[in-house]
């Protein structure tokens, strides 16, 4: 079955399945969480724009991730309510896979490039009435928090995503993990060559977190058990996958069954060589830059403005911008924001590491931040916290009993799609507090900075590809190697130094040096962290060597 409604550039050429976990493709097709979504989103919105020779393959979750409500208190409501695609096209593709001994079906729906403007992207669901309910729940929610429902939902992506396509037809010449999730895609194809060197040729894995969380383990005999390995034997499983011991971990597994494998920047790169230096049989880890893309990010009279060189009507959008997402702030918290106000904006997955009460950490000075009257400043906050991480969800439900406080500071709910880009093109300042080597690549930062959010980073993930400190951004200086109370109190003190001290006096005293600033970060966000970049780079360091 043809896939592609648009003709292949004959220099992308080679096949590519691209299996993730979530894609972010819309706000009407809610089905990712965040960053590894909205990455794996601009990875095929550029694969389009560019006409290159790739489907995705992920999982249509009947449920999302989850809604963000409020309870009545203001507190934060996590919600599961049942999506409806009527925009997906029905493949009439129904293939089975065995899990715990079990036969499970699994039914193919496309999105169409001519949707949303994406590679064509292929989405799997357990929940169909050939399957009993437990089955019918895999698909329901996107990282359910119980092991064996997540094994299963790994099983589907991988195992599932190659018999789909073989089902279609649909040659397929590399098969690109984005995370660990669908590494039984490898065994699937093992079963099927019985030849690892074969397989390796055939596949690649992107690493995009040196998080515990994010680097999945699970005793081997309960994956085998529900057919994580695809019927082989434990035998056959110890040998190609080099475990022995009972701990198997997913991320080692997939570095030991690709031809490639790459992070996601440059010091990520880093970190991951460190990370997995004694880990016996990996592939060589090479770094690709995350990007995100320009097209759907960036405002375009803001753009148009940037271009023209008009400082004028860019400063003029960005107010009517901070307007529009002011709207938002009201409707949801009943405050009211000033378009001539300094706007700071933290916005992201509520995780520990990424520290999103770090501004407040000395408390005395952020009052005194927040209730300063010669130079104001309005903060806001939004996030999702994992909806079964009580700490996470703790911390965020703090921020909203302290935004009661203060009639300039605000948490929202509901960060998706629009409401991230809403944020990114009204902020004016793009806060990233990431603990360092933490973060892998933390794409948030370019497209606020594509819409002339001056971003003010610890130097983590990207921000040091792209950082002149003072010039396109700001950058809170390493802590050192401390202990995290201690690296948490020294950045919190550099980042309110520079806040005192640097970007609220630019601001409000020297405007024309603070939309120099903004320019420059537009200018040199673009194109070198456009996901256009990116995508040729997959072809060129990944697919076609």
């Amino acid at each position: 079955m043809k896939l592609h409604t648009y003709e292949i550039d004959s220099k992308y050429k080679t096949s590519v399945a691209y299996f993730s976990m979530e894609f972010g493709i819309h706000q009407g097709l809610k089905i990712y969480s965040g960053g590894l979504g909205f990455l794996s989103g601009s990875h095929m919105r550029s694969a389009y724009d560019l006409h290159q020779n790739i489907v995705g393959i992920g999982i249509l979750w009947s449920f999302g991730y989850y809604d963000q409500g409020r309870q009545s208190d203001g507190s934060l409501k996590a919600e599961f309510i049942r999506k409806h695609h009527y925009f997906l096209q029905d493949l009439n593709i129904k293939i089975k896979v065995k899990i715990h001994s079990e036969d499970v079906y699994i039914k193919a729906w496309l999105l169409p490039p001519n949707i949303f403007g994406s590679a064509p992207l292929i989405l799997l669901s357990t929940d169909i009435e050939e399957n009993n309910f437990l089955a019918r729940t895999i698909t329901h929610k996107l990282y359910d928090a119980n092991e064996e429902t997540r094994i299963s939902q790994e099983i589907v992506l991988g195992i599932g995503g190659v018999k789909v396509l073989d089902a279609l037809g649909h040659k397929v010449d590399v098969y690109h993990m984005n995370e660990g999730h669908a590494l039984p895609l490898v065994y699937e194809l093992y079963a099927q060559l019985r030849d690892m060197q074969e397989v390796k040729k055939r596949v690649v894995f992107t690493t995009h977190t040196p998080e515990d969380a994010g680097n999945e383990k699970h005793n081997i005999d309960l994956l085998y058990k529900f057919g994580f390995f695809s019927g082989l034997s434990m035998e056959e499983v110890r040998q190609i996958t080099m475990v022995r011991d009972d701990s198997f971990g997913l991320t080692i597994g997939a570095l030991r069954a690709v031809k490639i494998s790459n992070a996601v920047s440059k010091f990520h790169g880093e970190v991951a060589n460190r990370m997995w230096k004694d880990c016996e049989g990996k592939s060589e880890i090479i770094y690709i830059t995350n990007a995100q893309n320009r097209r759907f990010w960036t405002d375009r009279v803001m753009l148009n403005a940037f271009d023209a060189h008009e400082d004028y009507e860019l400063i003029s959008r960005k107010k009517h911008l901070k307007r529009v997402l002011f709207d938002v702030v009201a409707d949801q918290t009943g405050q009211m924001f000033d378009p001539e106000v300094l706007t700071i904006v933290w916005a992201r997955r509520f995780a520990e590491y990424k520290r999103p009460g770090l501004l407040k950490q000395d408390f005395e000075r952020f009052k005194s931040l927040i209730t300063r009257v010669d130079y104001p400043v309005q903060v806001i906050w939004a996030g999702k916290p994992y909806p079964f991480d009580t700490n996470a969800i703790n911390s965020f439900n703090e921020l909203i009993d302290l935004s009661r406080q203060f009639n300039n500071m605000a948490v929202l709910i509901g960060y998706e799609l629009e409401l991230s880009r809403m944020m990114k093109k009204g902020s004016d300042v793009w806060l990233n507090t990431p603990r360092v080597s933490r973060e892998a690549s933390g794409t948030s930062g370019m497209s606020a900075s594509m819409n002339g959010s001056v971003h003010l980073s610890t130097s983590d993930g990207w921000h040091p590809e792209f950082a002149k400190d003072g010039i396109n951004s700001f950058t809170i200086p390493p802590s050192g190697s401390l202990s995290i109370e201690q690296q948490d109190y020294e950045d919190n003190k550099s980042l309110m130094d520079i806040l005192e001290n640097k970007i609220i006096p630019l601001y409000y005293d020297e405007p024309k040096k603070w939309i120099k600033i903004v320019n420059n970060a537009m200018s040199d966000v673009i194109p070198a962290f456009d996901s256009g970049r990116m995508v040729h780079e997959y072809y060129t360091k990944m697919y076609d060597v």
